[in-house]
């Protein structure tokens, strides 16, 4: 093993806002089981071949003769001379995965077009030049969409997807070697241009601020196709995306500069295990600017209090690029940080591999109640932008769900959308439902939640652009009875004698598991073939008849609304642990007790920083105002005549990626900046009646100590 460097002091420039935890560079191990890891990654597919890569790059050739051929095409339409006509240039950046370098096969690629003062947005970008494209072969499924809130184009040139994006700056000729990294480039720019501008300057921040770059883009791609496969990657679902796993890498990157990806990737988990939330993550130290934008900080901005895992963007202005978690999202990551890091050090002690870290979640099997919401639309283009409405908003649900039971029944968004396919317009999302771990049974009681779910309704159904065949379905559904097309090959597997497990806690029981991994359509594979000790008979018909409370779902008819009616027992979580866990809590890593303990240290003094927030005592905003966004991408959290209070959740609607949850709407870019998608008020020709009854949920968890046997 290779010395482990803790000391406070660099041998070169640091890179970051403390001092880094370790200077010790890699061992022999560390070569070895680098090397695993890239061999996995390439035989998983995450890396593209050299024609597609050269195919990408002749792409974005073409792109940039394009829009420099419709800045000359403007200039001239204004009446400009020609020789103002002939200096006029527009240029292409990217950013996201591409500009990172941890794109994998057909990915998009994020581009932003730089363009002079005369040279519009509405009238010349999603004008002139949605004209010029769709004139061209070359160029198929255009897809403008200027109301988001980084307003974007989405097309394929030569069968390449792009995102494009437009940046209005106040020059009349835009520089062939221009920098827009200075922040005098936002200089009177409007707020559409400087977000769109951010996306490329957080970028290259980034890439500025790690001390390898090969490691650090080995490590990102580890850590996403890590966090895809275990069900938490998507930010509009509330858990991370790209830019903010970037971040979070970036950021251990700088405290272990020397250190091979095998190793950062066992300290990714072991430092974010140990991280007290909401302490911030931060790459650099936060400006304050000279353009008066307003940036991230919680002791002068009363929303950013509330926000619960902050990831800040190292790009002036910087904000929180992780505002959307929630509390439920929140502890999902958590529990899948401390499955990481036990397995990694159990890896170390034992010289294992690395497919035990990428087993997928079992997202079907981790819960006995799930909320099933069904949607449709008519055609294409209206299922695109309802499904994106929808997909916005659902995340609005947990959060109330958390809200108007104080947080006792916690939700498990799943990232992705399913369908039977037998209608291209209709796609199912599901919500993982139990009772809080650890809450005392004879705390337990009913929830009625009919006001929930009526919010629910009355927000989706107020979607501005609404046409008839828009539809929404909402349902309770057991796990025996999920439908069988969201399993692999639209098959059921066998039921196996332990049908779930519960979250990972410290205090697992040990259990004998075998796993048999298959893969869904949206990345998240189905283990079957888990074995436990208990009496199985007894356990499934415990689980089956566990009826004691009733949930009835009444969702009125009419405008797409149906009526389901079901009974269900929320109980805590499976008694049952994941095959995928590593069991006991006594595994030691490689490292010395007294290395341990100076590395623990180390991450606690991180956490001493001038931003460090803590809980508030007064009541956060409540969600009825949640709906505003303001000039930092972040949702207004206003106080509300609401009586229930007992919730603290930033919240705002950011883009999923990945093609089975991708966010049309808003054109389901890296999730550098959040869109905007402002809750319209209702309209009287398709929002729900309030003469109409109003569904009703209620949980009982009266009996749960019998329904769920010994899970808390």
């Amino acid at each position: 093993m290779g010395s482990q460097g803790f000391n406070s002091q660099t041998n070169g420039p640091r890179l970051g806002i403390t001092e880094p935890i370790s200077l010790g560079g890699p061992s022999e191990y560390d070569v070895t089981k680098t090397n695993e890891l890239e061999k996995f990654l390439a035989d998983a597919g995450l890396y593209e071949s050299q024609e597609e890569a050269i195919s990408r790059e002749e792409v974005l050739g073409r792109l940039d003769q394009i829009v420099k051929i419709w800045v000359k095409k403007v200039s001239r339409a204004r009446g400009l001379n020609e020789q103002l006509v002939q200096e006029a240039n527009a240029k292409i950046f990217t950013f996201g995965s591409y500009r990172l370098g941890v794109h994998g096969p057909g990915a998009d690629i994020d581009t932003l077009c730089v363009g002079p003062r005369h040279a519009s947005r509405d009238e010349d970008f999603f004008g002139e030049l949605k004209r010029m494209l769709s004139d061209m072969p070359d160029v198929t499924e255009l897809h403008p969409v200027p109301e988001a809130h980084v307003p974007v184009m989405k097309f394929k040139l030569n069968g390449v997807s792009i995102d494009l994006l437009y940046a209005k700056l106040s020059l009349w000729v835009i520089p062939e070697d221009l920098d827009i990294s200075q922040d005098s480039i936002l200089q009177n720019a409007d707020e559409q241009t400087v977000r769109s501008l951010n996306g490329c300057r957080v970028t290259d921040q980034i890439l500025r601020l790690v001390p390898n770059i090969q490691s650090f883009r080995t490590t990102l791609r580890c850590m996403r196709f890590w966090a895809k496969r275990r069900g938490v990657y998507s930010n509009v679902a509330g858990f991370l995306g790209g830019i903010n796993w970037a971040l979070l890498v970036a950021r251990i990157c700088q405290l272990y500069p020397n250190a091979l990806p095998n190793m950062l990737v066992s300290r990714f988990f072991r430092v974010y295990t140990q991280w007290r939330w909401p302490n911030p993550v931060m790459l650099c130290a936060i400006e304050e600017g000279s353009l008066g934008l307003q940036i991230w900080d919680p002791r002068r901005n009363h929303k950013d209090k509330y926000h619960l895992m902050p990831i800040i963007t190292p790009a002036y202005p910087s904000m929180n690029s992780s505002y959307n978690v929630s509390s439920s999202t929140l502890r999902i990551m958590t529990e899948e940080f401390k499955r990481g890091h036990d397995i990694c050090e159990a890896m170390e002690l034992n010289n294992g591999g690395w497919v035990e870290l990428f087993e997928p979640y079992r997202f079907f099997e981790a819960y006995r109640n799930y909320l099933q919401i069904d949607i449709g639309a008519d055609n294409d283009e209206d299922m695109r932008n309802w499904k994106g409405w929808v997909e916005s908003r659902v995340r609005y649900l947990i959060l109330k769900i958390e809200r108007d039971t104080f947080k006792m029944l916690q939700c498990h968004p799943h990232p992705g959308d399913f369908s039977d396919g037998s209608n291209p317009y209709h796609c199912s999302y599901f919500l993982g439902l139990q009772r809080k771990e650890g809450v005392p049974v004879n705390e337990a009681k009913k929830f009625d939640i009919r006001l929930t779910v009526d919010e629910f309704k009355a927000n989706v159904g107020s979607y501005s652009s609404w046409k008839p065949g828009m539809e929404i379905n909402v349902t309770h559904i057991k796990r025996r009875d999920i439908p069988a097309f969201v399993f692999p090959g639209g098959v059921r597997p066998a039921r196996p004698p332990a049908t779930t497990r519960r979250p990972h806690t410290a205090s697992e029981t040990n259990t004998t598991t075998t796993t048999t991994t298959t893969n869904t359509s949206s990345g998240i594979g189905i283990g079957i073939g888990m074995i436990d000790r208990e009496d199985d008979a007894r356990k499934r018909k415990r689980e089956d008849d566990d009826t004691e409370a009733s949930t009835k779902l009444l969702i009125d008819e009419g405008n797409g609304f149906t009526t389901a009616t079901a009974t269900i027992g929320i109980g805590g979580p499976s008694n049952a642990t994941d095959t995928n866990q590593v069991v006991g809590t006594s595994v030691v890593g490689l490292l010395t007790s007294k290395e341990a303990e100076a590395e623990k240290l180390a991450i606690e003094k991180l956490m001493s920083d001038p931003y460090q927030t803590s809980p508030q005592p007064q009541p956060p905003p409540q969600l009825e105002e949640l709906e505003e966004l303001d000039d930092n991408c972040h949702m207004e959290m206003e106080s509300s005549t609401s009586t229930n209070k007992e919730f603290a959740v930033p919240v705002t609607i950011s883009n999923a990626t990945g093609a089975s949850s991708s966010l049309q709407l808003n054109g389901s870019l890296e999730e550098l900046e959040p869109p905007e998608l402002v809750v319209p008020l209702p309209t009287a020709s398709h929002a729900t009646p309030a003469s109409q009854k109003k569904p009703i949920i209620r949980f009982s968890f009266t009996s749960l100590a019998k329904a769920t046997g010994n899970s808390t």
